[in-house]
């Protein structure tokens, strides 16, 4: 039987194969993914600290505006197409107004690149022919040849047409021939387009081995560079039918874009499109979308139009995996129902009994926060007789003691018939200040078992209606009757014997405290909240 699912669920649950290592890559991609946020934010950091330092820089220093105008541009060339295209008519602008032809020719080179990533071909090429390389140094032509090379190859790659795509393919080579010409022997930018020429020629061997001396540890490159070279990598070894090892690229790239806040990418859409191929639908429509909300806040045309190419592929290939599954569901329908018969019967015969432990369960844990209870209510109540039964043995002796020197001082006067100092003895006892000494003993024994109680009491009132004990007080009648409570005395009547007055007086001075608390009807519930030193919780 076991051997039987097994077999079931292995053909009708089956996906193709993917490498563990990719799988950790897309682990991580997605994690990256969740920290967008935070490297915008520190993109838009950067952003506005170049904005402060520009607006502090005086409008006719051209050369500093324009370096500062530069730098935006760059911050802004693969992130948003609108700022960027600001910033780019700002440096021609500036050349204009420095009577500078080179510098013109180049803001019209970042002006070209910013049109290409938007997909604008034709008016790539109308503002390119526009730039006379003769007049721009070895760094600009190398920019301006990349452009020319990139606007070729993108333009053959969309045309795909047999007749015209060629051309374009050519051109493309000629310009990269030029920067690779113009770039320094054993530099970053020559290894970089070098490996680009090889994989343009279908040298794709030649061309990965190039592109992966750069994203070896320890090259300075970019987090974009690095994005730029691994995407090339990913379609190198692709197009070698390597796409495991393609793919791995693909991923880094995109985790470098992401890292890198660039939002005019290519390695996250050409992903999707290659874990469409390998059945990872889920994860396809996942980095598609994403691709599109990236396309979208750039502008780039091009983009969002293969965007919409896949888009529908994917829905296509989740409904022909849905009618292709249909065959295999019928053979194992009966079996299906028999094992889902035999599922239900197990799990309603578990529910019952599980029914029924956690019905225990639930009287053991309420017999058990109740033993708890009566527990702490135990401890305490043992603790407080502790503290008075003590105190007031003291209590009792003393007055024992006094009672019998006042018997003795009695008998005497009685034996020798002096009446008048008997009178005498008994008008000397003051029973208000033998009250007051008991009420005190009461007062200091009762805070030191519920040291916090005068400020539990009064934070159940606004501070204008608080109460307070006077300075030669420890505890007043209102805290005195709620602390006589707070013991387990709820009877007024009780209460009254207690502190001599009437019961009615009594419940006025309760009815009256209560109804100036936050909330009254719960009021003596949290008194009797209130708890005691050295209780067991």
């Amino acid at each position: 039987m076991r051997i039987f699912l097994l077999f079931f669920f292995s053909l009708l649950f089956s996906v193709p194969a993917f490498s563990a290592d990719n799988d950790a890559l897309l682990n991580q991609l997605k994690t990256e993914i969740t920290k967008k946020d935070t490297y915008e934010s520190a993109k838009q950091a950067r952003i506005r600290q170049l904005m402060q330092r520009r607006s502090q820089i005086s409008p006719t220093n051209y050369a500093l505006q324009y370096d500062l105008c530069l730098k935006l541009y760059d911050e802004y060339k693969s992130y948003q197409y609108d700022s960027a295209y600001v910033y780019v008519n700002k440096l021609k602008d500036l050349s204009v107004s420095m009577n500078d032809m080179s510098r013109a020719y180049y803001s019209r080179i970042k002006l070209g690149f910013i049109l290409l990533s938007s997909g604008m071909f034709k008016e790539t090429f109308d503002c390119m022919s526009h730039v006379n390389p003769k007049l721009l140094n070895d760094s600009m032509k190398v920019e301006y040849y990349f452009i020319m090379y990139r606007c070729n190859s993108d333009l053959a790659k969309y045309n795909s047409d047999k007749y015209f795509s060629p051309d374009y393919l050519a051109a493309s080579n000629a310009y990269i021939d030029s920067a690779i010409a113009l770039s320094k022997q054993g530099s970053v930018d020559r290894i970089y387009y070098s490996g680009l020429r090889h994989v343009g020629s279908n040298d794709n061997y030649s061309g990965s081995q190039e592109l992966s001396k750069l994203v070896g540890p320890g090259v300075p490159i970019s987090m974009h560079l690095r994005a730029m070279i691994t995407c090339s990598l990913g379609q190198s070894y692709i197009n070698s039918n390597r796409r495991d090892e393609g793919i791995a690229f693909l991923i880094q790239s995109a985790i470098a874009d992401i890292r890198s806040s660039t939002k005019e990418t290519v390695a996250l859409f050409t992903l999707a499109e290659q874990l469409y191929k390998v059945g990872n639908v889920k994860d396809a429509y996942s980095f598609v979308q994403l691709a599109k909300v990236d396309a979208d806040f750039y502008g780039a045309r091009q983009r969002k139009i293969q965007i919409g190419a896949i888009l529908p592929l994917v829905a296509a290939e989740e409904l022909n995996h849905s009618e292709s599954e249909k065959d295999r569901i019928m053979m194992f329908l009966l079996a299906i129902t028999a094992l889902a018969s035999l599922v239900i019967l197990f799990l309603v015969m578990i529910y019952k009994q599980l029914a029924k432990l956690r019905h225990k369960e639930r009287i053991i844990e309420d017999k058990n926060v109740l033993l708890k209870q009566v527990n702490y209510k135990l401890i305490e109540d043992a603790h407080i007789k502790e503290e008075y039964i003590g105190q007031f043995f003291k209590i009792i002796s003393g007055y024992i003691l006094k009672l019998e020197k006042l018997k003795m001082s009695v008998d005497t006067k009685l034996s020798i018939k002096k009446y008048d100092d008997i009178r005498m003895i008994i008008n000397n006892i003051n029973i208000k200040k033998e009250r007051e000494v008991l009420y005190h003993s009461f007062d200091h024994i009762f805070l030191k078992i519920f040291p916090n109680f005068i400020a539990v009491f009064n934070s159940q009132f606004d501070e204008k209606d608080q109460i307070w004990p006077q300075e030669h007080e420890v505890l007043n009648t209102d805290l005195r009757i709620f602390a006589l409570i707070r013991m387990g005395i709820n009877d007024n009547e009780t209460i009254a014997k207690i502190l001599e007055y009437s019961v009615n007086t009594i419940y006025v001075y309760k009815m009256r405290i209560k109804a100036k608390s936050k909330n009254p009807e719960q009021f003596e519930h949290r008194i009797m909240d209130i708890k005691a030193v050295d209780s067991v919780e």
